[in-house]
Protein backbone atom coordinates (compact mmCIF):
# COMPACT_ATOMS: atom_id res chain seq x y z
CA UNK A 1 0.00 0.00 0.00
CA UNK A 2 1.26 3.48 -0.84
CA UNK A 3 1.68 6.20 1.78
CA UNK A 4 -0.52 8.36 -0.45
CA UNK A 5 -3.48 6.00 -0.03
CA UNK A 6 -3.53 6.30 3.76
CA UNK A 7 -6.32 8.23 5.45
CA UNK A 8 -6.64 11.16 5.71
CA UNK A 9 -5.32 11.26 2.16
CA UNK A 10 -4.93 15.04 1.98
CA UNK A 11 -2.59 15.01 4.99
CA UNK A 12 -0.54 12.01 3.88
CA UNK A 13 -0.19 13.31 0.34
CA UNK A 14 1.13 16.60 1.68
CA UNK A 15 3.54 14.69 3.90
CA UNK A 16 4.77 12.65 0.93
CA UNK A 17 5.27 15.84 -1.10
CA UNK A 18 7.11 17.43 1.81
CA UNK A 19 9.39 14.43 2.29
CA UNK A 20 10.38 14.55 -1.37
CA UNK A 21 12.11 17.87 -0.65
CA UNK A 22 15.45 17.88 1.24
CA UNK A 23 15.08 20.06 4.34
CA UNK A 24 18.05 19.89 6.71
CA UNK A 25 18.28 22.56 9.37
CA UNK A 26 20.14 25.67 8.20
CA UNK A 27 19.81 24.52 4.58
CA UNK A 28 16.11 25.14 4.04
CA UNK A 29 16.25 26.95 0.71
CA UNK A 30 14.48 24.16 -1.16
CA UNK A 31 11.71 23.68 1.37
CA UNK A 32 11.16 27.44 1.70
CA UNK A 33 10.70 27.65 -2.08
CA UNK A 34 8.36 24.64 -1.92
CA UNK A 35 6.20 26.27 0.75
CA UNK A 36 6.07 29.63 -1.04
CA UNK A 37 5.00 27.89 -4.25
CA UNK A 38 2.38 25.94 -2.31
CA UNK A 39 0.79 29.05 -0.82
CA UNK A 40 0.93 31.01 -4.06
CA UNK A 41 -0.63 28.13 -5.99
CA UNK A 42 -3.69 28.48 -3.73
CA UNK A 43 -3.81 32.25 -4.30
CA UNK A 44 -3.39 32.79 -0.57
CA UNK A 45 -1.46 35.63 1.04
CA UNK A 46 2.00 34.10 1.15
CA UNK A 47 5.32 35.66 2.09
CA UNK A 48 8.69 35.10 3.72
CA UNK A 49 9.87 37.18 6.67
CA UNK A 50 13.39 38.57 7.02
CA UNK A 51 14.84 35.48 8.72
CA UNK A 52 13.21 32.98 6.33
CA UNK A 53 10.01 31.83 8.05
CA UNK A 54 7.10 31.29 5.64
CA UNK A 55 3.69 32.77 6.48
CA UNK A 56 0.51 31.73 4.64
CA UNK A 57 -2.83 33.29 5.57
CA UNK A 58 -6.34 32.09 4.76
CA UNK A 59 -9.69 33.76 5.45
CA UNK A 60 -12.29 32.01 7.60
CA UNK A 61 -14.61 29.49 5.99
CA UNK A 62 -18.23 30.51 5.48
CA UNK A 63 -20.01 30.95 8.81
CA UNK A 64 -16.76 31.16 10.84
CA UNK A 65 -15.91 34.79 10.15
CA UNK A 66 -16.77 35.89 13.70
CA UNK A 67 -14.32 33.46 15.35
CA UNK A 68 -10.90 34.30 16.77
CA UNK A 69 -8.03 34.04 14.29
CA UNK A 70 -5.85 30.99 14.92
CA UNK A 71 -2.11 30.71 14.30
CA UNK A 72 -1.21 27.17 13.20
CA UNK A 73 2.51 26.63 13.70
CA UNK A 74 5.07 23.95 12.80
CA UNK A 75 8.72 23.96 11.77
CA UNK A 76 9.80 23.00 8.25
CA UNK A 77 13.30 21.69 8.99
CA UNK A 78 14.02 18.14 10.13
CA UNK A 79 16.80 16.21 11.83
CA UNK A 80 18.91 14.36 9.28
CA UNK A 81 20.40 11.22 10.77
CA UNK A 82 21.07 7.81 9.29
CA UNK A 83 22.50 4.46 10.26
CA UNK A 84 26.21 4.15 9.54
CA UNK A 85 25.60 1.47 6.90
CA UNK A 86 22.88 3.45 5.11
CA UNK A 87 23.97 5.25 1.93
CA UNK A 88 21.88 8.41 1.65
CA UNK A 89 22.38 12.00 0.49
CA UNK A 90 20.13 14.16 2.66
CA UNK A 91 20.79 17.31 0.66
CA UNK A 92 19.63 15.83 -2.64
CA UNK A 93 17.41 12.82 -1.91
CA UNK A 94 13.84 12.64 -0.66
CA UNK A 95 13.07 10.44 2.34
CA UNK A 96 12.32 6.82 1.44
CA UNK A 97 9.17 5.92 3.39
CA UNK A 98 7.59 2.55 4.06
CA UNK A 99 4.58 1.17 5.93
CA UNK A 100 5.16 -1.31 8.76
CA UNK A 101 1.80 -2.40 10.17
CA UNK A 102 0.26 0.63 11.86
CA UNK A 103 3.41 2.71 11.48
CA UNK A 104 5.15 4.76 8.81
CA UNK A 105 8.92 4.87 9.01
CA UNK A 106 11.93 5.51 6.78
CA UNK A 107 14.50 3.23 5.23
CA UNK A 108 17.52 3.65 7.51
CA UNK A 109 17.08 7.39 8.09
CA UNK A 110 15.03 9.78 10.15
CA UNK A 111 11.47 10.07 8.85
CA UNK A 112 10.75 13.76 9.33
CA UNK A 113 7.40 13.20 11.03
CA UNK A 114 8.93 15.65 13.50
CA UNK A 115 7.60 18.14 12.43
CA UNK A 116 6.47 17.17 8.93
CA UNK A 117 3.11 15.78 10.08
CA UNK A 118 2.35 19.16 11.62
CA UNK A 119 3.36 21.01 8.46
CA UNK A 120 1.33 18.62 6.30
CA UNK A 121 -1.70 19.16 8.56
CA UNK A 122 -1.56 22.93 8.15
CA UNK A 123 -1.11 22.55 4.40
CA UNK A 124 -4.22 20.35 4.24
CA UNK A 125 -6.29 22.96 6.08
CA UNK A 126 -4.98 25.79 3.91
CA UNK A 127 -5.81 23.85 0.74
CA UNK A 128 -9.22 22.60 1.88
CA UNK A 129 -12.57 23.67 0.49
CA UNK A 130 -14.77 21.79 2.94
CA UNK A 131 -13.08 22.08 6.36
CA UNK A 132 -14.76 24.50 8.78
CA UNK A 133 -12.20 26.83 10.30
CA UNK A 134 -11.68 30.39 11.55
CA UNK A 135 -9.20 32.70 9.85
CA UNK A 136 -5.86 30.87 9.73
CA UNK A 137 -2.34 32.26 9.95
CA UNK A 138 0.03 29.47 8.98
CA UNK A 139 3.45 29.95 10.59
CA UNK A 140 6.20 27.73 9.18
CA UNK A 141 9.42 28.33 11.09
CA UNK A 142 12.95 27.46 10.04
CA UNK A 143 15.89 25.94 11.90
CA UNK A 144 14.00 24.69 14.94
CA UNK A 145 16.23 21.68 15.37
CA UNK A 146 19.61 23.44 15.51
CA UNK A 147 18.99 26.71 17.23
CA UNK A 148 15.34 27.88 17.06
CA UNK A 149 16.56 30.60 14.69
CA UNK A 150 13.20 31.14 13.01
CA UNK A 151 11.37 31.51 16.32
CA UNK A 152 14.06 33.73 17.85
CA UNK A 153 13.97 36.22 14.96
CA UNK A 154 10.23 36.04 14.23
CA UNK A 155 8.51 39.33 13.49
CA UNK A 156 5.40 39.19 15.65
CA UNK A 157 3.91 42.12 13.73
CA UNK A 158 3.00 39.74 10.91
CA UNK A 159 0.32 38.05 13.04
CA UNK A 160 -3.01 39.06 14.56
CA UNK A 161 -4.12 35.72 16.03
CA UNK A 162 -4.36 35.38 19.80
CA UNK A 163 -4.60 31.56 19.83
CA UNK A 164 -1.60 29.49 18.69
CA UNK A 165 -1.75 25.75 18.07
CA UNK A 166 1.74 24.26 17.91
CA UNK A 167 1.57 20.83 16.21
CA UNK A 168 4.86 19.44 17.52
CA UNK A 169 4.00 17.11 20.43
CA UNK A 170 4.65 13.36 20.08
CA UNK A 171 1.91 11.66 22.15
CA UNK A 172 -1.68 11.81 20.98
CA UNK A 173 -3.15 11.77 24.49
CA UNK A 174 -1.03 14.70 25.64
CA UNK A 175 -1.62 18.45 25.69
CA UNK A 176 1.65 20.31 26.24
CA UNK A 177 1.49 23.62 28.06
CA UNK A 178 5.17 24.11 28.93
CA UNK A 179 8.65 23.09 27.80
CA UNK A 180 12.33 23.34 28.61
CA UNK A 181 14.73 25.98 27.42
CA UNK A 182 18.21 25.07 26.23
CA UNK A 183 21.78 26.13 25.63
CA UNK A 184 24.58 24.61 23.53
CA UNK A 185 28.04 24.07 24.95
CA UNK A 186 30.75 23.57 22.32
CA UNK A 187 34.36 22.96 23.30
CA UNK A 188 37.66 22.76 21.48
CA UNK A 189 41.18 21.81 22.53
CA UNK A 190 44.34 21.61 20.45
CA UNK A 191 46.44 18.61 21.41
CA UNK A 192 50.00 17.69 20.54
CA UNK A 193 50.35 15.00 17.91
CA UNK A 194 53.00 12.32 18.24
CA UNK A 195 54.12 9.40 16.13
CA UNK A 196 52.68 5.99 16.83
CA UNK A 197 55.37 4.14 18.76
CA UNK A 198 57.53 1.38 17.32
CA UNK A 199 56.11 -2.11 17.76
CA UNK A 200 52.62 -0.67 18.32
CA UNK A 201 49.71 -2.07 16.34
CA UNK A 202 46.40 -0.40 15.53
CA UNK A 203 42.84 -1.38 16.34
CA UNK A 204 39.54 0.10 15.26
CA UNK A 205 36.89 -0.03 17.98
CA UNK A 206 33.20 0.62 17.32
CA UNK A 207 30.13 1.01 19.51
CA UNK A 208 26.84 0.57 17.68
CA UNK A 209 23.25 -0.62 17.96
CA UNK A 210 22.13 1.86 20.62
CA UNK A 211 18.61 3.26 20.50
CA UNK A 212 19.64 6.92 20.55
CA UNK A 213 16.64 9.21 20.34
CA UNK A 214 15.63 12.73 21.29
CA UNK A 215 18.01 14.17 23.87
CA UNK A 216 15.10 15.91 25.62
CA UNK A 217 12.16 13.53 25.44
CA UNK A 218 14.27 10.36 25.85
CA UNK A 219 16.97 11.57 28.26
CA UNK A 220 15.26 9.95 31.27
CA UNK A 221 14.95 6.51 29.69
CA UNK A 222 18.43 5.33 30.71
CA UNK A 223 19.62 4.81 27.15
CA UNK A 224 23.30 4.33 26.47
CA UNK A 225 25.44 7.21 25.22
CA UNK A 226 27.99 5.94 22.69
CA UNK A 227 30.48 8.69 23.59
CA UNK A 228 30.45 7.81 27.28
CA UNK A 229 30.67 4.07 26.58
CA UNK A 230 33.65 4.53 24.26
CA UNK A 231 35.41 6.60 26.88
CA UNK A 232 34.90 3.89 29.48
CA UNK A 233 36.66 1.45 27.17
CA UNK A 234 39.58 3.81 26.59
CA UNK A 235 39.85 4.66 30.28
CA UNK A 236 39.93 0.97 31.20
CA UNK A 237 42.58 0.13 28.59
CA UNK A 238 44.72 3.08 29.69
CA UNK A 239 44.65 1.76 33.26
CA UNK A 240 46.18 -1.52 32.05
CA UNK A 241 48.74 -0.59 29.44
CA UNK A 242 50.31 2.16 27.38
CA UNK A 243 47.51 3.32 25.10
CA UNK A 244 47.65 5.70 22.17
CA UNK A 245 44.44 7.23 20.84
CA UNK A 246 44.62 8.17 17.16
CA UNK A 247 41.04 9.26 16.45
CA UNK A 248 37.49 9.27 17.81
CA UNK A 249 34.26 10.05 15.94
CA UNK A 250 31.19 9.71 18.14
CA UNK A 251 27.60 10.86 17.74
CA UNK A 252 26.16 12.97 14.96
CA UNK A 253 23.70 15.70 15.97
CA UNK A 254 23.62 18.09 18.91
CA UNK A 255 20.04 17.17 19.91
CA UNK A 256 20.21 13.41 19.46
CA UNK A 257 21.46 10.84 21.97
CA UNK A 258 24.55 9.36 20.24
CA UNK A 259 23.97 5.86 18.90
CA UNK A 260 27.41 5.09 17.52
CA UNK A 261 31.08 5.85 18.07
CA UNK A 262 34.19 4.74 16.25
CA UNK A 263 37.78 5.07 17.45
CA UNK A 264 41.27 4.11 16.31
CA UNK A 265 43.86 3.25 18.93
CA UNK A 266 47.33 1.71 19.11
CA UNK A 267 48.85 -0.64 21.69
CA UNK A 268 52.12 -2.55 21.98
CA UNK A 269 51.97 -5.71 19.93
CA UNK A 270 52.89 -7.84 22.96
CA UNK A 271 49.76 -6.61 24.74
CA UNK A 272 47.47 -7.78 21.93
CA UNK A 273 46.36 -11.07 23.57
CA UNK A 274 45.57 -9.25 26.83
CA UNK A 275 43.86 -6.48 24.88
CA UNK A 276 41.51 -8.96 23.24
CA UNK A 277 40.68 -10.44 26.65
CA UNK A 278 40.18 -7.11 28.43
CA UNK A 279 38.09 -5.39 25.77
CA UNK A 280 35.90 -8.47 25.54
CA UNK A 281 35.48 -8.34 29.30
CA UNK A 282 34.45 -4.69 29.50
CA UNK A 283 32.21 -5.07 26.43
CA UNK A 284 30.38 -7.92 28.17
CA UNK A 285 30.04 -5.80 31.32
CA UNK A 286 28.51 -2.91 29.40
CA UNK A 287 26.14 -5.17 27.47
CA UNK A 288 25.04 -6.68 30.79
CA UNK A 289 24.52 -3.25 32.37
CA UNK A 290 22.31 -2.08 29.52
CA UNK A 291 20.72 -5.35 28.38
CA UNK A 292 17.18 -4.41 29.45
CA UNK A 293 17.20 -1.02 27.73
CA UNK A 294 19.70 -1.59 24.90
CA UNK A 295 19.22 -5.16 23.65
CA UNK A 296 21.02 -4.48 20.36
CA UNK A 297 24.18 -2.88 21.76
CA UNK A 298 27.28 -4.19 19.98
CA UNK A 299 31.04 -3.70 20.35
CA UNK A 300 33.50 -4.56 17.61
CA UNK A 301 37.28 -4.38 17.44
CA UNK A 302 39.52 -5.22 14.52
CA UNK A 303 43.26 -4.86 13.91
CA UNK A 304 44.11 -2.25 11.28
CA UNK A 305 47.18 -0.52 9.91
CA UNK A 306 47.69 3.02 11.19
CA UNK A 307 49.30 5.89 9.34
CA UNK A 308 48.03 8.90 11.29
CA UNK A 309 49.59 10.44 14.36
CA UNK A 310 48.35 9.87 17.90
CA UNK A 311 47.41 12.11 20.82
CA UNK A 312 50.29 12.91 23.15
CA UNK A 313 50.03 11.08 26.48
CA UNK A 314 49.50 14.20 28.63
CA UNK A 315 46.71 15.42 26.36
CA UNK A 316 45.13 11.99 26.14
CA UNK A 317 44.83 11.82 29.93
CA UNK A 318 43.16 15.24 29.95
CA UNK A 319 40.68 14.11 27.31
CA UNK A 320 39.84 10.85 29.07
CA UNK A 321 39.38 12.57 32.42
CA UNK A 322 37.22 15.36 31.00
CA UNK A 323 34.93 12.96 29.15
CA UNK A 324 34.60 10.80 32.24
CA UNK A 325 33.86 13.77 34.51
CA UNK A 326 31.34 15.60 32.32
CA UNK A 327 27.74 15.06 33.35
CA UNK A 328 25.44 13.25 30.95
CA UNK A 329 21.75 12.52 31.51
CA UNK A 330 19.20 13.79 34.01
CA UNK A 331 20.60 16.53 36.25
CA UNK A 332 17.45 17.23 38.28
CA UNK A 333 13.82 16.11 38.28
CA UNK A 334 11.09 18.69 38.71
CA UNK A 335 9.96 19.01 42.35
CA UNK A 336 6.65 20.48 41.17
CA UNK A 337 5.49 18.26 38.28
CA UNK A 338 5.70 14.52 38.89
CA UNK A 339 7.72 12.63 36.30
CA UNK A 340 9.02 15.74 34.52
CA UNK A 341 12.74 16.09 33.91
CA UNK A 342 13.61 19.62 34.94
CA UNK A 343 17.26 19.77 33.90
CA UNK A 344 19.57 17.57 31.81
CA UNK A 345 22.65 17.48 29.65
CA UNK A 346 23.52 15.28 26.68
CA UNK A 347 27.08 14.76 25.42
CA UNK A 348 26.14 14.61 21.77
CA UNK A 349 29.38 14.78 19.81
CA UNK A 350 33.03 13.84 20.43
CA UNK A 351 35.71 14.23 17.77
CA UNK A 352 39.44 13.59 18.10
CA UNK A 353 41.24 14.15 14.83
CA UNK A 354 44.29 15.90 13.35
CA UNK A 355 45.33 17.69 16.53
CA UNK A 356 41.87 18.85 17.58
CA UNK A 357 39.54 17.56 20.32
CA UNK A 358 35.97 18.85 19.89
CA UNK A 359 32.75 18.22 21.82
CA UNK A 360 29.17 19.35 21.45
CA UNK A 361 26.58 19.06 24.19
CA UNK A 362 23.10 20.43 24.86
CA UNK A 363 21.77 21.45 28.26
CA UNK A 364 18.01 21.77 28.84
CA UNK A 365 15.91 23.02 31.74
CA UNK A 366 12.50 24.45 32.47
CA UNK A 367 14.14 26.63 35.17
CA UNK A 368 16.53 29.29 33.91
CA UNK A 369 18.75 29.29 37.00
CA UNK A 370 19.17 25.50 36.92
CA UNK A 371 19.91 25.63 33.21
CA UNK A 372 22.75 28.01 34.01
CA UNK A 373 23.92 25.69 36.80
CA UNK A 374 24.19 22.58 34.60
CA UNK A 375 25.75 24.62 31.78
CA UNK A 376 28.41 25.84 34.21
CA UNK A 377 28.99 22.25 35.32
CA UNK A 378 29.69 21.23 31.73
CA UNK A 379 31.78 24.34 31.07
CA UNK A 380 34.10 23.78 34.02
CA UNK A 381 34.61 20.09 33.21
CA UNK A 382 36.29 21.17 29.98
CA UNK A 383 37.86 24.40 31.17
CA UNK A 384 39.73 22.39 33.79
CA UNK A 385 41.65 20.68 30.97
CA UNK A 386 42.36 24.00 29.24
CA UNK A 387 39.71 23.70 26.52
CA UNK A 388 38.07 26.73 24.96
CA UNK A 389 34.32 26.75 25.70
CA UNK A 390 31.64 28.58 23.71
CA UNK A 391 28.06 28.57 24.93
CA UNK A 392 25.42 29.79 22.48
CA UNK A 393 21.87 29.36 21.22
CA UNK A 394 20.37 30.12 24.63
CA UNK A 395 16.57 30.01 24.42
CA UNK A 396 13.93 30.24 27.17
CA UNK A 397 11.47 27.66 28.35
CA UNK A 398 7.69 28.00 28.19
CA UNK A 399 6.03 28.54 31.55
CA UNK A 400 2.80 26.51 31.96
CA UNK A 401 -0.54 28.31 32.29
CA UNK A 402 -3.01 25.82 33.83
CA UNK A 403 -5.82 28.37 33.42
CA UNK A 404 -5.40 28.71 29.65
CA UNK A 405 -8.75 29.06 27.82
CA UNK A 406 -7.57 26.95 24.85
CA UNK A 407 -6.40 24.28 27.31
CA UNK A 408 -9.84 24.21 28.95
CA UNK A 409 -11.56 24.00 25.56
CA UNK A 410 -9.32 21.20 24.29
CA UNK A 411 -9.42 19.24 27.55
CA UNK A 412 -13.21 19.16 27.52
CA UNK A 413 -13.25 18.30 23.82
CA UNK A 414 -10.77 15.45 24.25
CA UNK A 415 -12.87 13.93 27.02
CA UNK A 416 -16.00 14.29 24.88
CA UNK A 417 -14.41 12.68 21.82
CA UNK A 418 -12.37 9.90 23.46
CA UNK A 419 -14.14 9.34 26.77
CA UNK A 420 -11.01 9.92 28.84
CA UNK A 421 -9.01 12.84 30.13
CA UNK A 422 -5.90 13.94 28.21
CA UNK A 423 -2.55 14.17 29.93
CA UNK A 424 -1.78 17.83 30.50
CA UNK A 425 1.98 18.10 30.67
CA UNK A 426 5.05 20.20 30.36
CA UNK A 427 7.77 18.46 28.34
CA UNK A 428 11.56 18.39 28.44
CA UNK A 429 11.90 19.08 24.73
CA UNK A 430 12.58 22.54 23.34
CA UNK A 431 9.29 23.59 21.78
CA UNK A 432 9.25 26.96 20.09
CA UNK A 433 6.35 28.26 22.18
CA UNK A 434 8.55 29.76 24.86
CA UNK A 435 10.28 31.95 22.30
CA UNK A 436 7.17 32.68 20.24
CA UNK A 437 5.38 33.92 23.35
CA UNK A 438 7.93 36.73 23.67
CA UNK A 439 7.09 37.93 20.14
CA UNK A 440 3.34 37.34 20.51
CA UNK A 441 2.46 38.66 23.99
CA UNK A 442 -0.94 37.64 25.26
CA UNK A 443 -1.25 34.73 22.83
CA UNK A 444 -2.86 31.60 24.30
CA UNK A 445 -0.71 28.64 23.24
CA UNK A 446 -0.93 24.86 23.35
CA UNK A 447 0.97 22.01 21.67
CA UNK A 448 -0.33 18.60 20.57
CA UNK A 449 0.22 15.98 17.87
CA UNK A 450 0.10 12.27 16.95
CA UNK A 451 2.19 9.43 18.33
CA UNK A 452 5.76 9.74 17.06
CA UNK A 453 8.44 7.44 18.40
CA UNK A 454 12.27 7.62 18.31
CA UNK A 455 12.37 11.13 16.85
CA UNK A 456 15.86 12.33 15.88
CA UNK A 457 16.97 8.76 15.17
CA UNK A 458 16.78 6.41 12.15
CA UNK A 459 14.14 4.45 14.07
CA UNK A 460 11.72 7.40 13.94
CA UNK A 461 8.16 6.37 13.11
CA UNK A 462 4.63 7.80 13.24
CA UNK A 463 1.49 5.81 14.00
CA UNK A 464 -1.13 5.78 11.23
CA UNK A 465 -4.15 5.30 13.50
CA UNK A 466 -2.86 8.03 15.80
CA UNK A 467 -2.58 10.48 12.91
CA UNK A 468 -6.25 9.78 12.14
CA UNK A 469 -7.19 10.42 15.78
CA UNK A 470 -5.14 13.61 15.95
CA UNK A 471 -6.52 14.90 12.65
CA UNK A 472 -10.12 14.52 13.78
CA UNK A 473 -9.28 16.22 17.07
CA UNK A 474 -7.56 19.13 15.29
CA UNK A 475 -10.52 19.70 12.94
CA UNK A 476 -13.03 19.60 15.78
CA UNK A 477 -10.89 22.06 17.76
CA UNK A 478 -10.99 24.51 14.85
CA UNK A 479 -14.79 24.22 14.72
CA UNK A 480 -15.03 25.20 18.37
CA UNK A 481 -12.73 28.20 18.42
CA UNK A 482 -14.65 30.89 20.35
CA UNK A 483 -16.07 34.07 18.92
CA UNK A 484 -14.08 37.30 18.99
Amino acid sequence: MSIRNLEPKTLWNNFADLNAVPRPSKKEEKIIEFMLNFGNSLNLETFQDTIGNVIIKKAASVGMEDRETVILQSHIDMVHQKNSDTVFDFENQGIEMLIDGDWVKANGTTLGADNGIGVASIMAILASKDIAHPAIEGMFTIDEETGMTGAIHLDGGNFTGKILLNLDTEDDDELSIGCAGGIDTNTSYLYTEVEVKDNFIGYEISVKGLLGGHSGMDIDKGRGNANKLMNRIHYHLHSLTELQIISIDGGSLRNAIPRESKATIAIHKDFAPTFEKEISKIAQELVFELKTIEPHLEFHWNPISVNSKAVALEDMIKILNALYAVHNGVFRMSPDIEGLVETSSSLARVIVKDGSFITQSLQRSSVESTKADVANSIRTSFENMGAAVVQSGDYPGWQPNPNSPILNLMTDLYQEMFNEKPQVKACHAGLECGILGKHLPGTDMISFGPNIRAAHSPDEKVQISSVQKYWGYLLETLKRIPKK
